[in-house]
């Protein structure tokens, strides 16, 4: 399994970032995707999943309504889409493969599972 996040940066509260990331060594359109962010000091916290297919999204309760992870599967390719951000959005932040066909929700997968990491930094 390997992934890698691209897009990262820092914003003025209120502005917007899209991470991407390239999975390959795994059947990317057969596995749901999940994004985790880790904040300074904090643990790992799941944000948000989608099907296989994409069709059905999940998000935490902190970026509902705010970030919209989708999927190219022609691509291999995972994406959140970040609007609306916060200083409290600031983390690496960390697409993972839950190795499995279902739904997923809550659920952070393994570390093993995660790319490398992308910054993303809110701040005036």
């Amino acid at each position: 399994v390997q992934l890698v996040e691209s897009g990262g940066g820092m914003v003025q509260p209120g502005g917007s970032l899209r991470l991407s990331c390239a999975a390959s060594g795994f059947p990317f359109s057969s596995y749901a995707m999940s994004w985790v962010h880790q904040a300074p000091g904090k643990g790992p916290e799941w944000v948000s999943s989608i099907n296989t297919g994409g069709s059905r999204t999940f998000y935490a309760a902190s970026v509902k309504g705010r970030f919209t992870v989708s999927r190219d599967n022609a691509k291999n390719t995972l994406y959140l889409q970040m609007n609306s951000l916060k200083p409290e959005d600031t983390a690496l932040y960390y697409c993972a493969s839950p190795m499995t066909t279902y739904n997923v929700e809550n659920y952070i997968p393994p570390r093993n599972l995660w790319g490398q990491g992308a910054q993303v930094t809110v701040s005036s």
